[in-house]
């Protein structure tokens, strides 16, 4: 199993982000850098759960359907149930906590294991450029997130 950490901060609060993340609106898509609208689909969804498939467009389409749990303050767990090139079963954790200077700052904690050629061909991608790519875009949701409005 390969992991990779990154984190941000942004100018929201973490309540906010927390509300940015758990809310699978047509909008995603265009809130969340990196995620294709055609591979958004929200299959269901309770008070503190959801199950969902995203994805983006990269190598012909990489998605993956996850089970997201906002139960616990300040965590959204993501849990791979189905995806074309990876095993499911493993957890991204995002968690949440004020900022240094307001706002919120996120720790996120990604792991996947392939299961395909193509699988291990991204992850390795990913290993090399992931955390960098992935900082940016989130940095970059959570500027969305600001200029908005509270």
């Amino acid at each position: 199993m390969a992991k990779i950490h990154y984190e941000a901060d942004g100018p929201v609060s973490p309540d906010r982000f927390i509300a940015a993340l758990t809310d699978f609106g047509p909008a995603r898509p265009e809130l969340w850098p990196g995620l294709d609208a055609k591979f958004f689909e929200l299959h269901d969804r309770g008070d503190t759960w959801a199950d969902v498939t995203e994805g983006t467009d990269i190598f012909g389409g990489v998605w993956a359907r996850e089970h997201y749990d906002w139960s616990e303050a300040g965590t959204v767990r993501l849990t791979l149930r189905e995806a074309r090139d990876f095993r499911p079963g493993t957890v991204t954790t995002y968690r949440v906590t004020p900022g240094p200077n307001g706002g919120a700052h996120v720790a996120v904690d990604f792991q996947r294991t392939a299961a395909s050629l193509r699988g291990r061909l991204v992850w390795v991608l990913v290993t090399l450029a992931g955390a960098r790519r992935f900082r940016s875009e989130l940095r970059q949701a959570m500027e969305r997130l600001g200029t908005v409005g509270a």
